[in-house]
């Protein structure tokens, strides 16, 4: 055990190089991160399957619970998590790559990694950002509209869609959630595929992801477009999609780190 804290600290104090990249980069990124879905479909389907399964019971809460005004920032915001969500996918292209066999079990052996505190201090980073955003949106909610608890759905769309306040809150609210993203996106682009294949700790990993991002500000910008597009397809029949859309960016976002780190 201690050979591996020293192994793990000496590799955790490097800092890893950043490459530019084209837009090509990205597109050559999906389409192997295709390839990577269609090699090994069913058990990267049975790892994916968590995303929009936990999509669709936060859905059901705010229904039960009459905290429907809280569905849309759980479904938008629920993307900030989506990384971390895909950590056993990264760890499937990286075995993959390598020759190696790329079963799903070798996804849950990322439980035995010696990183896997750094992995979960990051992922508790990330949702942090996501319930911070909720209650940030809850905020804006009741300070502009505040309807009754049992208000119904056609009330509820009528006041957002046909009210001075209820486009105030769409403004703020929409401006604020694009200042989430932004940062999760920032610290998280490229920090899990590095701690999985590198052992980093969460600063150096969150350090290089944003280094990358000021490295390539307009193609990451094309790339945080093309997953926003991509998860919003995912999301129309029912969430469905993300069974496939899921694991297809996460396949892509280890390639696009193989690209941009040294």
């Amino acid at each position: 055990m201690a050979n591996i804290d020293h192994a793990f600290h000496d590799i955790a104090g490097e800092h890893p190089q950043i490459r530019s990249i084209t837009p090509r980069d990205l597109t050559d990124s999906l389409r192997q991160g295709w390839e990577d879905f269609k090699a090994q479909p069913s058990h990267l389907v049975f790892i994916a399957l968590i995303y929009p399964v936990a999509g669709i019971l936060l859905a059901q809460l705010t229904v039960s619970y009459n905290i429907f005004p809280l569905l849309f920032p759980m479904l938008s915001g629920f993307a900030l998590i989506g990384p971390f969500a895909a950590i056993g996918l990264y760890e499937v292209s990286r075995r993959r790559e390598q020759g190696l066999d790329s079963s799903w079990r070798h996804a849950l052996g990322l439980l035995r990694s010696p990183s896997i505190g750094q992995i979960v201090l990051l992922g508790a980073m990330l949702t942090g950002l996501f319930l911070a955003w909720l209650f940030s949106a809850w905020f804006i909610y009741r300070s502009l509209l505040a309807l009754p608890a049992d208000v119904s759905t056609t009330d509820f769309l009528r006041a957002v869609f046909t009210t001075f306040d209820g486009w105030v809150m769409i403004v703020i609210g929409n401006s604020l959630g694009l200042l989430f993203a932004i940062l999760a996106f920032s610290i998280s682009v490229v920090s899990f595929p590095l701690i999985i294949d590198r052992h980093v700790d969460a600063p150096t990993a969150i350090r290089t992801s944003i280094a990358a991002v000021e490295a390539n500000p307009r193609v990451m910008m094309y790339w945080g477009l093309m997953v926003t597009g991509l998860l919003v397809l995912g999301c129309l029949p029912v969430l469905v999609g993300l069974i496939v859309v899921m694991p297809v960016l996460g396949h892509a976002t280890w390639h696009l780190y193989r690209r941009v780190v040294v």
